[in-house]
């Protein structure tokens, strides 16, 4: 799988460890550490992403892959040894320079004794850190909770023990031997695959059951002995990077409530995804650590994006249509804000171009703006093209880009109808189809955001065309949830009422003449102005709904009421509806 590696040994304490190499010497070095019961393999897809920027090393822990195992085995692989085996390989491989570290799992375990300890201090110039917790924090945050418990406290210690089953079965004596060797060994890339979305990319796992019997003593040799004696100095001395998959199966998020006592340079990251992220979401783990590797080489200090969901969102790329004012725009903005690379899609050139700018100045690291008229099906093959080309593939999309049009149903001509459906619809059908698509292709998960309307399911006399418009992107929203769930891929509809935007001052009204409509246009405008409720609202909950994964969001108060109406008093629903003031 390590495509044009290049391999060497490293010989110490008593071990041969294998180490393979990507990129050019010259660049900063970046090794990656990988887990139990996992090869440096493990990273393939990662270290191919990286290693066109950096000079990237992987090694195989001593006792896993092509790396030799201590004799005997128990007390071969506690802490000090292995930061023995990583002060061997940085010394082969990047001798005047100090490294970058990361690790996956055990791999970031042992990795937070190397950025922790005096000896390796000035050898490791940031590391970031993936589903794998300091012994020693550890250790100390166990004791906090029993020293001082409360019922959140104590839930907390109960919920990481129910968590931490298997390293219970580790300590058993010849039994993880014997299971990994046998039935666990052979069905263990099943259980990756269905339970974790880990693809079947090839993974080799010929040395597995030896591996994993191995690896049990490094559960063996350090668990017990380091979480009842952890140290008291066990200190950051590198900046860190800690990126928390939000459904690991092992560990609690909770588990790192209170590291920045040990880390005065942290910069945290989260993911919706599961433990394996190395091989399921290589994308977005490589990007997070190009990116603070960068910073860092730059002696610039990490500057955090101010977001409220910074932590979620820094580094994804986010695709906005309809970005060149009000709810698009504001979303644009909030994405930015949070450290999002974006994309902002308009018909508007300049307004496309403006939006992109102002993204850039409130944080996106990166930000484009692309132009686009969204009802346009060949025009919309051709930007999922170029964005897939030259920006990646989405991990957001809000399909947004959206024409008001009000009349009665025999006002409304075939003409009105077809222009409100191919934007309102058919925009959101192309969007979806074609970058929702390339999610699902990656394997990487992601997130579609369709902007609906409280129109959607609230009957209008004055709204035929639009509010079926609007009903059909619900409805679609609701079809597309259930069909990419199983490929962790959410679709959220998000539902606004009376919003202030300049859509009131552009809708159509079907029927009148052109003074007439101006007319209109200027009255429903100041409405409202009047009612006052800003696109920036809107765009939180854009930003909510997808970080709490909802399905249909109201927003605004008429149309969260009007949503309660429509699921309980539908008959009461209508009834207002025919009371309406006449067109």
């Amino acid at each position: 799988m390590l495509e044009n590696a290049r391999e060497r040994r490293v010989r110490t304490g008593g071990v041969e460890l294998c180490v393979a190499e990507l990129g050019e010497p010259g660049r900063p070095t970046v090794v990656l550490v990988h887990g139990y019961p996992d090869s440096k393999e493990v990273w393939a897809q990662v270290a191919a992403r990286l290693s066109d920027r950096f000079h990237v090393v992987l090694y195989d822990v001593r006792g896993h892959g092509r790396s030799t195992a201590p004799r005997p085995l128990r007390g071969g692989f506690t802490l000090e040894k292995l930061t023995d085996d990583f002060l061997a390989v940085v010394d082969a491989v990047s001798p005047d320079r100090p490294v970058h570290l990361v690790g996956h799992d055990w791999g970031s375990v042992q990795s937070w004794e190397f950025v922790t300890v005096a000896r390796t201090e000035g050898r490791i110039a940031s590391f970031t850190s993936m589903s794998g917790p300091s012994l020693d924090h550890f250790g100390h945050w166990i004791n906090t909770r029993l020293r001082r418990p409360t019922p959140r406290r104590v839930g907390q210690l109960l919920g990481q023990g129910a968590k931490s089953w298997y390293v219970y079965a580790l300590h058993a004596p010849v039994l993880p031997e014997l299971a990994w060797r046998g039935p666990l060994g052979k069905v263990w890339p099943r259980v990756l695959e269905r339970f974790e979305r880990v693809p079947g990319d090839g993974y080799p796992t010929s040395s597995l059951p030896t591996d994993a019997a191995h690896g049990a003593w490094l559960y063996r040799d350090n668990v017990r002995a380091r979480l009842r004696r952890p140290r008291a100095d066990a200190y950051a001395h590198a900046p860190v990077q800690l990126i928390t998959p939000l459904g690991d199966a092992f560990l609690s998020e909770r588990l790192y409530d209170e590291l920045e006592q040990w880390v005065p340079q942290l910069t945290r990251r989260t993911l919706p995804a599961r433990h394996w992220i190395p091989r399921s979401r290589p994308d977005q783990v490589a990007a997070w650590i190009g990116e603070f590797v960068t910073v860092n080489e730059s002696g610039r200090t990490v500057t955090a994006p101010s977001g409220k969901y910074a932590d979620r969102f820094g580094g994804q790329l986010v695709l906005v249509t309809g970005a060149g004012s009000g709810i698009g725009r504001a979303t644009a903005y909030a994405f930015a804000e949070s450290g999002a690379r974006v994309i902002a899609v308009d018909r508007d050139a300049e307004a496309a171009a403006r939006t992109a700018e102002m993204s850039r100045l409130l944080g996106a690291p990166e930000a484009w703006a692309e132009t686009v008229d969204v009802s346009d099906e060949q025009a919309m093959e051709k930007l999922a093209d170029k964005v897939a080309a030259a920006y990646g593939v989405v991990d957001v999309l809000v399909n947004n880009a959206g024409i008001g049009l009000s009349g009665s149903f025999f006002a409304t001509t075939p003409e009105d109808w077809k222009k409100v459906l191919d934007v309102n619809l058919w925009g959101v059908i192309h969007g979806c189809r074609l970058f929702g698509r390339q999610m699902a292709e990656r394997g990487q998960g992601g997130h579609i955001v369709n902007t609906a309307s409280a129109a959607a399911y609230q009957p209008s006399k004055a709204l035929p065309a639009y509010s079926t418009s609007k009903a059909a992107v619900l409805m679609l929203s609701e079809c597309l949830r259930a069909e990419l769930a199983g490929q962790d891929i959410g679709v959220s509809a998000i539902c606004p009422g009376f919003v202030n935007t300049n859509i009131t001052s552009t809708a159509r009204f079907a029927g009148v003449d052109g003074e007439e409509e101006k007319r209109r246009q200027k009255r429903t405008a100041r409405l409202y102005g009047l009612r006052n409720y800003p696109p920036e609202k809107v765009a939180d909950a854009i930003l909510r709904a997808v970080v709490r994964n909802e399905a249909v969001v109201p927003v605004t108060p008429e149309a969260r009421g009007a949503h309660l109406m429509s699921r309980f008093t539908p008959r009461a629903l209508r009834a207002i509806a025919r009371l309406e003031p006449p067109l």
